[in-house]
């Protein structure tokens, strides 16, 4: 499923446009990240949460040439499905 795909499917459900349902979907998309972005911990309830983690800097290796390289820190996004989720699907 791509977003095109789940603006379909989120219009039909809820009886909206593919504009207004487009709208909810990027509204929604935005909040995440502003609030990833701030660090904080974003969670629906069954469904899931978002968090920031901190990957600290290491050594990698270029797998052509085999020579060590420095792979710089930075910040993941780690999702961890909830119950509701986790047993839909199982």
């Amino acid at each position: 499923m791509n977003k095109t795909d789940l603006i379909n499917g989120m219009a039909e459900n809820a009886g909206i446009t593919k504009a207004a349902a487009k709208k909810a979907l990027d509204s929604l998309l935005t909040d995440i990240e502003n609030s990833l972005k701030k660090g904080d911990r974003v969670s629906l309830v069954g469904f899931g949460s978002w968090s920031v983690s901190k990957r600290s800097a290491r050594e990698g290796r270029n797998p052509q040439s085999g020579e060590t390289i420095q792979i710089k820190a930075k910040n993941v996004v780690k999702f961890k499905a909830g119950s509701d989720l986790s047993n839909a699907v199982n």
